[in-house]
């Protein structure tokens, strides 16, 4: 790819001492191979892009992902916002690292040693409604009432009783999710709490920890999973990039 045909796709920023593996691969088709671009103490994650080609694609945002998720399993990442691209290395040298280089020295210093972590459970469909129907008389009423009653001569009444269980399973979300950040801030664990992505999710939020200290985290979440094992399907995802605990106009 001539340098007029391409520019530079920026993944994230990493210690000037971070290498990248020979093998390792970004977004673009086809992928571009990724390499660090030096700055002081800092380096900036890259790889080039073809000019005539957008980006966007799942396989794009999955490789962005993949790659800024294994570098903060090795050290620490500061992610850039997908879709960052910059006209040469020389940009991406003077214009991004040298032009914040102490704001991004500092932040890797906070950061060292430490990963993202998401908790995200899922409800079991029969099982939360069989408890939100035993603990709410009045939807187990409705819903008794409805029973074998055509939907055309009854849907005013189904959509109360839709909106009752929705409400009840927000509820339910909100005191869940609490228990869940309550368990990991007793690790001196810091705590951000996402919006949902499905109706039916029980808890979804991000700590920030040290990645030495994983199997508490793990140990955490699996006392949870064992208390909650009949209704609510629950996973630990990372290390991860600190998406959500990262904060500056550099980056996105």
């Amino acid at each position: 790819m001539a340098e007029s045909d391409r520019e530079i796709y920026v993944y994230g920023i990493v210690p000037a001492d971070v290498e990248t593996e020979p093998d390792a691969r970004g977004v673009g088709e086809p992928p571009g191979k990724v390499s660090t671009v030096k700055r002081g103490d800092v380096a900036a994650l890259v790889s080039p892009v073809a000019t005539d080609r957008a980006l966007g694609r799942p396989e794009d945002v999955a490789a962005h992902a993949a790659l800024l998720d294994g570098a903060a399993a090795e050290a620490p990442v500061l992610p850039v916002k997908f879709g960052a691209v910059l006209t040469n290395t020389d940009q991406v040298a003077e214009e991004l690292l040298a032009a914040h280089h102490d704001e991004f020295a500092d932040a890797l210093r906070e950061l060292e040693g430490k990963a993202e972590y998401v908790v995200k459970g899922r409800y079991r469909q029969e099982a939360i409604l069989r408890e939100i129907l035993a603990e709410n008389d009045e939807l187990g009423r409705l819903r008794d009432e409805l029973r074998g009653r055509p939907d055309d001569a009854t849907r005013n009444e189904r959509i109360a009783l839709g909106e009752g269980i929705n409400n009840a399973i927000d509820a339910k979300r909100e005191a869940d999710t609490e228990t869940t950040a309550a368990a990991l801030r007793e690790l001196g664990l810091t705590v951000t709490v996402r919006e949902p992505t499905h109706e039916e999710d029980a808890v979804h939020l991000a700590c920030l920890a040290e990645t030495a200290k994983q199997a508490d985290l793990e140990e955490a979440v699996g006392r949870l999973a064992q208390e909650w094992d009949d209704r609510v399907s629950l996973r630990l995802l990372g290390p991860l990039a600190p998406y959500d605990f990262v904060v500056s106009k550099a980056t996105g």
